[in-house]
């Protein structure tokens, strides 16, 4: 499985927690950066997928960032969301900067997320809860660990233990899901999300199946589109 990559403005990053988005996918990496100097730096070292980032920042503006970018042939392949208040001056100089798409201010989280998924090529999650705590249990580097996962789907999960487990880890992990049968598959650690509290015993682990078997596939996709089938309505802000 391909890993997408998006480089996020910090102020936009934190508007976009709030809503739970694409920053807590098991498939999509993501990366803060407090200013176009730094995004330009992560997207030469990571050849990111998506940026979003505001036109005007202190240092590079954003259309300094999108010709650097657009007249490198080793960078022009990416998408580029561009934020800023909705004026005629801001309209013409985002039309100038050959951004994909432009969000004027106050975002709308919803409609900022839309352009995301659709430049990304990935399917907004439903806002299903799913209200059944499952175990996880495996090893890792063989020392065993234990744990519960948040959420699940056919390409990863996101669960949280009270073992330091490291983003590149190889799991070796099994789960059972309620009324199926159980899964024993590998998997692999993409993203270790910082604590807002230290004192929380527990961590929250991103994890990618790269290997996973067309018959775990099968089984975890009826179980999540169970469980998707009791929500009213899908939700993009999810």
């Amino acid at each position: 499985m391909k890993m997408k990559k998006v480089i996020i403005a910090e102020d936009i990053w934190t508007s976009l927690k709030k809503d739970d988005s694409f920053l807590n996918r098991s498939d999509v990496k993501t990366f803060m950066a407090t200013a176009n100097e730094e995004i330009l730096a992560f997207h030469r070292a990571e050849k990111a997928n998506l940026i979003i980032t505001n036109l005007d920042m202190p240092g590079m503006d954003g259309e300094h960032l999108c010709s650097l970018i657009r007249d490198d042939a080793a960078l022009r392949r990416v998408s580029i969301i561009i934020v800023c208040p909705e004026t005629a001056e801001n309209l013409r100089r985002c039309e100038q900067c050959d951004a994909n798409a432009f969000i004027a201010t106050p975002v709308n989280s919803a409609v900022l997320l839309q352009e995301a998924y659709r430049l990304l090529h990935v399917t907004p999650r439903k806002s299903c809860r799913i209200s059944v705590k499952l175990t996880i249990e495996g090893t890792s580097k063989e020392k065993p660990f234990t744990g519960h996962i948040e959420n699940i789907s056919a390409s990863g999960m996101l669960f949280l233990s009270p073992e330091p487990l490291f983003e590149g880890d190889t799991l070796k992990c099994s789960f059972s899901l309620p009324g199926l049968s159980r899964i024993v598959t590998v998997a692999e650690i993409v993203r270790v999300m910082k604590k807002e509290d230290e004192s929380e015993p527990l961590t929250r682990y991103g994890v990618i199946f790269p290997d996973i078997s067309d018959n775990d596939i099968y089984i975890i996709e009826k179980f999540v589109d169970y469980h998707a089938d009791q929500c009213p309505s899908p939700d993009i802000t999810e």
